[in-house]
């Protein structure tokens, strides 16, 4: 995306903020409003979960821009793999929404979020950092769909907050992860024939023919 290292990191976070924030804001709200504190330790608290919350998606924007320097030399060197890697990526988010161990994450990310001893700012720290490690665990299948449609791509990005909003505040969060996973597994067989939708890896004119008789 021509982006440096840092501006890209600093804008995945920002984006994974926006996108998390409406499904796990008013856990974390109810925890740090329930501590005996004053409201300046409160609002210290709310602040230093926030930061270590954010840090394991740090470092998962790390290997994102790693992953998608790959990916954009693989489009550009071929574009029929590129095609193949994007419905993999799309085929992979679907399985991993029917395993084990997306179960597991996913109850984790619906329990009342237990804070660390330690003070507002050590102890909101690390139960941050701890929630957010588990939500990296929960979503990072859900996040690789924008290597393939794109890191930008809007509609792909609230399509996303949506699943993870249902997953996390609806009854049964086991049928809303199994239904996204059955959509991805469709989404993957409709990229396979139709690898338009794969803008993030520049393949929209896959399908085209290169012999136009001679043109």
């Amino acid at each position: 995306m021509g982006m440096a290292f840092p501006f890209f990191v600093g804008m995945w976070v920002a984006m994974m903020g926006a996108m998390m924030l409406p499904a796990i804001g008013p856990h974390a709200a109810d925890e740090v409003l329930a501590r005996p504190a004053a409201v300046a330790g409160r609002v210290t608290g709310s602040i230093a979960f926030g930061a270590g919350f954010l840090v394991p998606w740090a470092v998962y924007g790390g290997l994102a821009f790693l992953a998608l320097l790959g990916t954009g030399r693989l489009a550009d060197s071929s574009p029929t793999a590129a095609k193949w890697l994007g419905v993999g990526i799309f085929a992979v988010a679907g399985i991993y929404q029917l395993t084990p161990a997306k179960r597991w994450a996913l109850a984790h990310c619906r329990m009342a979020m237990a804070f660390h001893g330690g003070g507002p700012v050590t102890g909101g720290f690390l139960s941050g950092a701890r929630d957010g490690a588990i939500c990296v665990g929960c979503c990072w299948a859900l996040m690789t769909i924008l290597f393939a449609v794109g890191v930008m791509n809007i509609w792909a990005m609230v399509g996303l907050a949506v699943v993870i909003f249902a997953e996390k505040i609806l009854p049964r969060p086991g049928l809303v992860a199994a239904l996204a996973g059955v959509v991805f597994l469709g989404l993957a067989v409709f990229a396979a024939v139709h690898p338009s939708i794969l803008s993030g890896l520049h393949v929209t004119n896959m399908g085209m023919p290169m012999d136009m008789g001679g043109m």
